[in-house]
């Protein structure tokens, strides 16, 4: 008989490494949100997280090793995976049980909670271009992630499709920097684009009030569309359209696999919640306009 997942756990903790920079996390709403989701899943088994904040990749996988040799944790769900990932086969290799969060598609196999990246992307393509746009950016997050590459190919490959110009897609980090310096380098270029796209919520707000600061109204020059939703989102002016992504219910479901994998049960495939698009007032049709 398979162990039931909600048998007693060893350490009673489930491990959460992020690499990213630590001032993102005060002011990006996503993981925050994910992490309550997680939480509120364990504390049903009286069981909690244990995040760990680290600068890359390398140090991520030093912290398993750390966590496997002292029994600190009974599994760990794997974020933000990469092109040539090493994650899953050193988790392998140290015994540690792991979900990958997403869709992995390399080796070795592992138990993970699915995602859809690309019929979102088809999804606001489809809002803009139903409005008229048809010269469309994308103020990306870092290309090393999966997911970031599976977005800009929906993206392209549905402009393609449409008949519309390529996207211009340029790369951010999720900060609000990079996000006001990209939207401002858009907006300034001879051929800038009727509707600007981005992947999360920090950027967005960051690349409308860029575009305020210019004289480039909101949305009747440009159009912007955000990914994640959030207070500062709904409460932009104008309100930003969003990508919206039950954030709580995917670290509910993500912990439902992590607590399967510690018990050493059978990891029942799952996906995340599905993005849909939420209108607001930062999209509307284009109106012909010269480069700032």
């Amino acid at each position: 008989m398979s162990p039931s997942p909600d048998a007693a756990a060893a350490a009673g903790a489930i491990g959460l490494v992020l690499a990213r920079p630590a001032h993102l996390l005060s002011v990006e709403p996503f993981f925050m949100e994910f992490i309550g989701g997680i939480e509120e899943r364990l504390a049903r088994r009286d069981m909690s997280v244990l995040l760990h904040i680290v600068a890359d990749q390398r140090a991520e996988l030093e912290a398993y090793r750390r966590w496997a040799a002292r029994g600190l944790v009974d599994a760990v769900a794997v974020v933000n995976l990469t092109a040539g990932d090493e994650r899953p086969g050193v988790l392998a290799e140290l015994g540690l049980p792991a979900v990958l969060v997403g869709t992995w598609e390399g080796a070795p196999d592992a138990p993970s909670v699915r995602t859809d990246d690309a019929a979102p992307v088809r999804e606001a393509l489809r809002h803009l271009l139903d409005l008229g746009h048809r010269r469309v950016a994308r103020v990306s997050g870092p290309t090393t992630l999966l997911h970031t590459h599976k977005r800009t190919a929906a993206l392209e490959e549905g402009c393609r499709e449409a008949g519309v110009e390529p996207p211009i897609v340029v790369e951010g980090d999720y900060s609000a920097e990079s996000g006001a310096e990209l939207t401002e380098a858009l907006l300034r270029r001879p051929d800038a684009p009727t509707a600007v796209l981005y992947d999360n919520d920090v950027m967005a707000v960051a690349g409308l009030q860029a575009a305020t600061e210019l004289g480039v109204p909101v949305p009747e020059r440009v159009s912007l569309v955000a990914w994640d939703d959030s207070t500062q989102c709904r409460l932009s002016s104008p309100p930003l359209t969003t990508m919206s992504v039950d954030v709580h219910q995917y670290g509910i479901t993500v912990a439902e696999s992590v607590l399967e994998a510690a018990a050493g049960a059978p990891v029942a495939e799952r996906w995340s919640p599905a993005a849909r698009i939420t209108p607001r007032g930062s999209t509307a049709r284009p109106v012909v306009h010269a480069a700032v």
